[in-house]
């Protein structure tokens, strides 16, 4: 975070935590947005919280179904099956990954209030929801609207803090943490897949359980 920080450049006298401190008073309504912003992801993850257990209970629900069409010799239904059990993985790890990126934007957004570190929070904080809000268009579609919204709040207290402080953010570090932020969750999201999910019995093994 120390090297992000480091490739904001002052072009105002004024210091950045003095700058900060104004945008935080009732003059300039900045708190209030971050705040907002809060509700509102806390929101969104509360419903990934519930399509996750869906998808967990439709996952032992296929993955039963799989193993006795297996057992039958039902070649057929137990590659349909797989196939759909694949699907619905895919889209468990999908809402997972997106939901571990959106619980470090929480996280950070209370920071926020405790260091005024306005800037170098909400700059990789926008990259990160814009690249999920389409990856979830399919698996939650109301969400890319919602998401899109807490992004434009976060955006218009990201450019007035950027007056106030006079700064000038420079994109491909943001980009570069939220990018690393992205990798983390979704290098999470996959041992926790592999951790809850179990693997279906190869034919041949499942062959040899029944003889």
């Amino acid at each position: 975070m120390s090297e992000f920080t480091d490739k904001w450049v002052k072009s105002h006298k004024p210091s950045i935590a003095d700058s900060l401190r104004e945008a935080f008073q009732p003059s300039v309504p900045l708190k209030p947005k971050l705040e907002q912003a809060r509700r509102q992801l806390q929101a969104e993850l509360q419903k990934m919280d519930s399509i996750l257990a869906r998808l967990k209970k439709k996952d032992e629900d296929i993955f039963r179904r799989s193993v006795t069409a297996m057992q039958e010799h039902e070649t057929q239904l137990a590659t349909a099956l797989s196939n759909e059990l694949a699907e619905v993985r895919k889209m468990s790890k999908l809402v997972s990954q997106a939901k571990l990126a959106l619980e470090q934007i929480a996280l950070r957004l209370t920071t926020v209030e405790d260091i005024g570190d306005v800037a170098v929070t909400l700059a990789p904080a926008t990259h990160i929801i814009r690249s999920i809000r389409s990856g979830l268009a399919n698996v939650m579609p109301e969400a890319e609207s919602e998401l899109a919204e807490i992004n434009n709040i976060l955006s218009n207290i990201l450019v007035e803090a950027g007056h106030l402080g006079g700064l000038t953010l420079n994109f491909e570090a943001a980009n570069e943490e939220a990018e690393k932020i992205l990798a983390e969750a979704a290098a999470v999201a996959e041992q926790r897949m592999k951790e809850s999910f179990p693997e279906l019995p190869s034919s041949e093994a499942q062959e040899k359980t029944t003889q």
